[in-house]
């Protein structure tokens, strides 16, 4: 049986998952009757919601006498943890970029692991069919981003495919030559080279893991040596050769389509997933009692951005969710940073019942809680930091720095290279994007972009798009501005009340509206000020027997700012928390009583 193992890698958004989809359906894999959902490669809810692919998942196709093994590999650098651990499994790669975007900053994160791995990409340039196509010049891009990222000869020689994944086509020319997508198909099994196999017993590293209530923990890997079938003993090693665990292995699952299938053996090369154990993770090698060494795992870019996770210890704490102990809340933190290595989860070194979790951006964290949010879990969450680091040989500070390029109409390019620099970010280029569209490369700190997205958004009346990417640990770059205004908080417990909003309204936009449910210290609305201001919002019109003029008017009320769990999280001060429930996203201080703010302030005031 002829074999081949190919992860797609591309930029968030060029197509990936939908080319698999076309690939699933002209192999033969569905029937020409079955009712297959778009995108069926992302497959939970969060994906489809954001269109975007969060879990490296494989697939199977037949093509002729060869069976492809296809992996669709995130595109966002948030989620490169998963990017790494899955092109060690591979052979080959297909490089997918949008004929009118050309190469993003993570084509370049996503092309770099792939070339420092000696992978040999195809370069399929998609989307050949927007009328923007410009795809001349996006080759003469991919083959600079290839030489940029010293490419080999041989990785320079790459062939190009051109096509529609949407429509379903694929050609060796950009001209419409076929109707399907056999020159792909053909040019994966002619370029790719077949599966390295190495001699020596079963020896299979971990690549994902997951939690299935059927089969336990099922771990994924493709196996490099020897043979593999259910039953057979084994045991994991961990990176430095320590053994794990031992146990014997109850099911031997391949990928065949969308399913995986029970199969009697496996065999060197391919990629399987296997359940049986209890304790091995990612990045051990399973192996035969008789291996001692284990197979050399990536190491691992480190997280950035850092964020407190705590019990919800507010007023109206275990309402809304049945998930609320410190206890339930740690092991739901340490199972996930299990199967994400780009996560590491730790306790509070200054606060019981907290912790600090790691990970590659705002996007990565935020998802963790939208998933525990709507698994039940009630917690509140500290503002994103930074993780800085020492220079050892000069003990200066280094903070992450971030390659940003940002897409934008000409018209408002001056606002954003003006609030960038008040970041503190460093322009290195601009250049025109064709259509009355400018492209900007910054260097930015991380801090400076924690929350810039919506701002962003506003700026440009939601026309830009920004792309970010790591670049390097650096020196300190100095302060940078926070929020400029304070925090309109309520005094007391109980339910909002339209009069009491309405007359308070001069103050500052609001969060809330009339029935919202609120207690002391929370925060109700934003103060046009610079200092907080306590305000009581549960307090009705006083009822007497006399109609005065004007009684019967209704109030208006202007609609309050909804906070999103991205904005509240960008939007938290210091001293302030975002409070999650399965309902409701609340902002508040972190001491409700004002008497302890008080005396922490002077503290505060005193030491410095």
């Amino acid at each position: 049986m002829n074999l081949r193992n190919i992860a797609i890698i591309a930029h968030v958004d060029h197509g990936k998952t939908t080319l698999i989809d076309r690939l699933l359906s002209q192999s033969g894999t569905f029937r020409d009757n079955q009712k297959v959902a778009e995108r069926a490669m992302d497959s939970n809810d969060l994906e489809k919601e954001r269109g975007i692919t969060i879990l490296a998942k494989v697939t199977s196709v037949q093509w002729k006498d060869t069976r492809i093994n296809i992996v669709d590999t995130p595109g966002h650098a948030d989620f490169g943890g998963e990017v790494e651990r899955i092109l060690n499994m591979v052979d080959g790669a297909a490089l997918l970029v949008d004929a009118a975007e050309g190469p993003m900053p993570q084509t370049k994160f996503v092309l770099q692991k792939a070339l420092k791995l000696g992978l040999k990409p195809i370069v399929v340039i998609n989307k050949i069919d927007r009328p923007d196509q410009r795809f001349q010049e996006v080759v003469n891009e991919v083959f600079d981003l290839f030489a940029a990222l010293d490419a080999t000869d041989e990785q320079l020689d790459f062939p190009i495919i051109y096509g529609s994944a949407k429509l379903g086509w694929m050609s060796h020319k950009p001209e419409k030559e076929e109707d399907n997508m056999a020159a792909l198909f053909d040019t994966i099994v002619s370029h790719v080279r077949p599966p390295i196999v190495e001699e020596g017993p079963f020896r299979m590293l971990v690549t994902t893991i997951e939690a299935n209530p059927f089969l336990g923990r099922v771990l994924t890997g493709r196996i490099r040596s020897g043979s593999i079938k259910a039953n057979q003993a084994v045991k994991a090693l961990g990176r430095e050769g320590n053994i794990a665990e031992s146990g014997r292995i109850s099911k031997v699952l391949a990928f065949r389509g969308l399913e995986r299938l029970p199969v009697d053996e496996a065999f060197a090369g391919d990629i399987i997933a296997i359940s049986g154990l209890t304790i091995a993770t990612v990045a051990d090698t399973i192996a035969d009692p008789a291996v001692t060494e284990p197979i050399q795992a990536q190491p691992i870019d480190p997280p950035t951005l850092t964020m407190t996770f705590r019990i919800n210890d507010g007023p109206l704490a275990g309402k809304e969710g049945d998930k609320v102990q410190s206890r339930v809340i740690r092991d739901r933190l340490l199972r996930e940073a299990e199967g994400n290595v780009a996560l590491k989860v730790t306790a509070s070194e200054t606060e019981t019942d907290a912790f600090e979790v790691a990970g590659r951006g705002e996007l990565q964290l935020g998802i963790l809680i939208e998933v525990m949010r709507r698994e039940g879990f009630e917690l509140t969450v500290g503002r994103p930091r930074v993780v800085f680091k020492t220079d050892e040989a000069t003990g200066e500070r280094l903070e992450p720095i971030e390659e940003v390029v940002i897409d934008v109409d000409e018209e408002h390019t001056g606002v954003v290279v003006q609030k960038l620099s008040e970041r503190r970010a460093a322009m290195r280029d601009m250049r025109p994007s064709g259509h009355g569209r400018q492209r900007i490369v910054f260097h930015a700190p991380t801090r400076g972009l924690i929350g810039y997205q919506g701002e962003l958004m506003s700026d440009t009346r939601g026309t830009a798009i920004m792309n970010r990417l790591f670049h390097e640990y650096a020196p300190f770059v100095g302060d940078i501005p926070g929020r400029h205004t304070g925090a309109l908080l309520s005094n007391s417990d109980g339910e909002a009340v339209a009069y009491a909003i309405f007359n308070l309204q001069d103050r500052g936009p609001m969060f809330i509206e009339h029935g919202t449910k609120v207690y002391q210290g929370m925060i109700i609305g934003e103060h046009t000020r610079g200092n907080d201001l306590e305000l009581n919002v549960i307090k009705g019109k006083k009822l007497s027997n006399v109609r005065s003029k004007g009684a019967e008017e209704a109030v208006v009320l202007t609609p309050p700012i909804k906070m999103s769990l991205e904005k509240a999280l960008a939007y938290v001060g210091e001293d302030e928390l975002v409070e999650i429930t399965p309902k409701s996203i609340r902002l508040r201080k972190i001491h409700l009583d004002p008497n302890e703010r008080k005396r922490l302030s002077r503290a505060k005031e005193a030491a410095e």
